[in-house]
């Protein structure tokens, strides 16, 4: 008991920590104000996989990583991944450029309903009555903002399905965390380079434009793997359900970002299907709990 307790405590910090710093990713994108999204997606493929090339080396992690490399048969799925991840990355970058980050925030909000939808849908998974009282409603809620308001919410479902549809490959691949961004991102940084020589050639890259950004492009290695290792850190310590009612802190903290720095307006209605999404999440939360203190009875 003298242990665990320090450790538990320790995974909430963490935790916190890993989930403050995905929160506040809107008052970091939005400094690169000027550079295209997609120019700062490449930046983060290719930083974030250098960066992840170091701390793998210091923590002595590569078995893994070479034991995935060198099954190519076996990449596809880590190819998809790669793919989900990085098209993630480029539409949350481009809401927060053009400052949709409610939208944003409702997409990451809404992920872990399309997470069990998807586990019905696709991998024919049991869900409980309560579950699926909590997708409808958060398909109400998506439809709401269509025909009421008369807007598609692509931010918000572009950026659910794409990590969702993420998440479900990752269970597919058998590599911890660090060890699999590591590879989905090397399987992209020939690309990446690639790209980045073309802009070059054209005159095109903001790379170089100035030491700031050239020293804001270069961090985003590392503000993409820290909080993944804090994250890590967290999920060796905590249960899992301590960790899946922490993942909510992160569109929280978007969307008061959203509301009270960047003045984003939010109207009546759109504030309905807020909360609406929250009550989902609510009784899906509630299902999950239930479910687990039925398993721990029995």
């Amino acid at each position: 008991m003298t242990n665990t307790v320090p450790e538990t405590g320790k995974g909430v910090a963490y935790g916190l920590a890993a989930y403050t710093m995905w929160g506040s990713f809107p008052l970091y994108f939005a400094l690169f104000e000027g550079i295209p999204a997609w120019e700062v997606l490449i930046h983060r493929v290719i930083w974030s996989c250098l960066f992840l090339a170091v701390v793998i080396s210091l923590l002595r992690r590569w078995p893994p990583v070479t034991a995935a490399l060198k099954q190519p048969k076996n990449l596809g799925f880590v190819l998809g991944c790669s793919v989900f991840i990085a098209a993630n990355w480029g539409i949350y970058i481009y809401a927060v450029e053009t400052r949709h980050v409610l939208q944003a925030s409702l997409g990451y909000f809404l992920t872990p309903l399309v997470n069990v939808a998807m586990g019905l849908l696709i991998l024919g998974e049991r869900i409980s009555r309560l579950q699926v009282v909590a997708v409808v409603m958060a398909g109400v809620a998506i439809l709401y903002q269509f025909f009421l308001l008369g807007e598609l919410p692509w931010i918000t479902l572009a950026l659910a399905f794409s990590f969702g549809t993420y998440g479900l490959l990752r269970k597919k691949v058998d590599l911890d965390g660090l060890s699999g961004l590591f590879v989905e991102t090397l399987l992209l940084l020939p690309l990446g380079l690639l790209t980045l020589a073309w802009l070059s050639s054209q005159n095109l890259s903001h790379f170089t434009d100035s030491t700031y950004s050239t020293l804001l492009l270069l961090s985003s290695g590392a503000v993409t793997a820290i909080p993944l290792l804090a994250f890590a850190g967290a999920a060796r310590r905590l249960k899992l359900s301590t960790v899946g009612f922490l993942m909510y802190i992160n569109p929280t903290i978007q969307f008061l970002i959203a509301l009270y720095i960047f003045h984003e307006p939010l109207s009546t209605a759109k504030l309905l299907s807020f909360v609406m999404i929250w009550v989902a999440l609510a009784l899906y939360s509630w299902s999950a709990w239930v479910g687990r203190e039925r398993k721990c009875l029995t």
